[in-house]
């Protein structure tokens, strides 16, 4: 197994850097594919990694300098998998580290077949309580974020003379805790209207659009979702996480790979006639 650092690709100082792992001794396959999955060190976009991994893609795993250990680690276990990982810390809010991030990947997997543009943030609060940072900071991750890997993902694609698919992690929830989350509920709502726009002008390109929205997700930002609803509502911490429960068709919360089961789908060939749709993938929680 080789694994090597590729080089800085910089357009200004304040980018973020870029650290790699690659495996150069992954399985043959015909056609060779990558993707690109942000905030991907842990939870629902660890998962998916891995699953897009098994499926046969060469990965470059996103997340923020802060959780390079996690995203080194994921690295490695797409190698363990036999394929190839490609690791890159940067903000998905800015569009120039978006750019970076593709170039890195591309430089180290190849032709970019898959963006999966997962990288989210929630914050907990009463509505009349958001403050206007934390207004900021939820819409340059979950809007911004999107809008620049959406951008950058079409400009690599048209680039290449290929087709490509691009995901969007949206939210499927909307219950009553929808008025704790009011700009996280918002964002997201954000995302599918985009998703619906980028998939009508990328369309004429051969390039599907579409969103997965998980529901309640054993994941690190419920269980600080969690936590911040028990500060409002005295509830001990799981009490919250457990408490929605009852309100799911199956009568179980999500875990991460679920939702990697429906990204499998949408980045695979069997969905190349789906765009432009925002898929639930939450035990039934909401019905459209």
């Amino acid at each position: 197994m080789l694994s090597f650092v590729l080089p800085r690709i910089s357009r200004n100082a304040a980018t973020k850097h870029i650290r790699s792992l690659t495996n150069a001794s992954h399985s043959v396959q015909s056609t060779p594919r990558s993707a690109i999955v942000t905030g991907a060190g842990r939870g629902i976009g660890r998962a998916i990694a891995l699953r897009l991994a098994q499926d046969g893609f060469d990965v470059c795993v996103n997340d923020l300098d802060k959780n390079v250990e996690d995203v080194n680690n994921v690295v490695k276990e797409i190698q363990s998998l036999g394929r190839s990982g490609v690791a890159f810390c940067g903000d998905v809010s800015s569009m120039a580290s978006v750019q970076e991030m593709i170039a890195a990947s591309v430089a180290g997997l190849g032709p970019l077949n898959v963006m999966v543009a997962n990288a989210g943030i929630a914050k907990v609060s009463w509505p009349m309580d958001v403050t206007e940072e934390d207004m900021r900071e939820m819409f340059e991750v979950n809007v911004y974020g999107v809008v620049n890997s959406n951008i950058a993902a079409a400009q690599q694609f048209i680039k290449q003379g290929t087709k490509g698919k691009i995901l969007n992690a949206a939210s499927g929830v909307s219950f009553r805790a929808d008025a704790l989350l009011p700009m996280y509920s918002a964002s997201k709502s954000a995302v599918r209207s985009l998703t619906q726009s980028f998939a009508i002008e990328l369309g004429r390109k051969g390039i599907t659009v579409n969103g997965y929205a998980p529901g309640i997700v054993q994941s690190a930002m419920w269980k600080h979702i969690d936590t911040e609803l028990g500060k409002i509502n005295g509830l001990p911490q799981g009490e919250n996480f457990n408490s929605f429960t009852k309100n799911i068709a199956l009568r179980r919360t999500s875990i991460p790979e679920d939702a990697a089961k429906l990204v499998s789908y949408l980045a695979g060939p069997d969905s190349d006639y789906v765009t432009g749709q925002t898929i639930l993938v939450d035990g039934g929680l909401v019905f459209n």
